[in-house]
């Protein structure tokens, strides 16, 4: 019953996160008779710790009458671009590899996550996307990195390692 619950719990925190995202846009790549067609979406969210940093995550989205009723599992294949949108202020410090945003792509079992890192020698963001999953990772991944403000670059002291 307690892991029941902690997988309930995890299910809604999960959900929190995703809906911090906002949908830009959809293309439809491949028609289906019944239910909603094969999807890339495009969604936009800040780093919640980083203030002047905007991401942008392109995932599939699985349609047809599984994917309709929720329980198709996306394909692992994610992509994204992250950029400065004012100046890159680190609110909050942090430890590498902390999850910045994630997003359910099965039913249980399988997420997308944006995980943050810090590069302080070349003084950059490092923002990686990849798909997990309870039996197994994916090797399918993707980067963005993001230069910080040399003005502010004292900034980074808060940063754990």
């Amino acid at each position: 019953m307690r892991l029941f619950t902690l997988c309930l719990l995890s299910f809604g925190s999960l959900l929190a996160n995703a809906q911090d995202a906002e949908r830009i846009g959809e293309v439809s790549t491949e028609f289906k008779l019944v239910g909603p067609n094969h999807k890339i979406i495009i969604e936009a969210f800040e780093d919640p710790k980083i203030s002047g940093v905007t991401c942008y995550l392109s995932r599939p989205k699985t349609g047809g009458l599984s994917g309709g009723l929720g329980l198709a599992e996306d394909r692992a294949y994610a992509s994204i671009s992250c950029t400065r949108v004012g100046p890159v202020k680190i609110n909050q410090p942090f430890s590498p590899g902390e999850i910045v945003f994630d997003v359910k792509t099965s039913l249980i079992f399988k997420e997308q996550r944006v995980v943050r890192f810090l590069d302080k020698t070349h003084n950059t963001l490092i923002y990686l996307t990849y798909s997990t999953r309870v039996v197994d990772g994916s090797y399918k991944s993707a980067i963005s990195v993001v230069p910080m403000d040399p003005s502010i670059s004292g900034s980074t002291e808060n940063v754990n390692k």
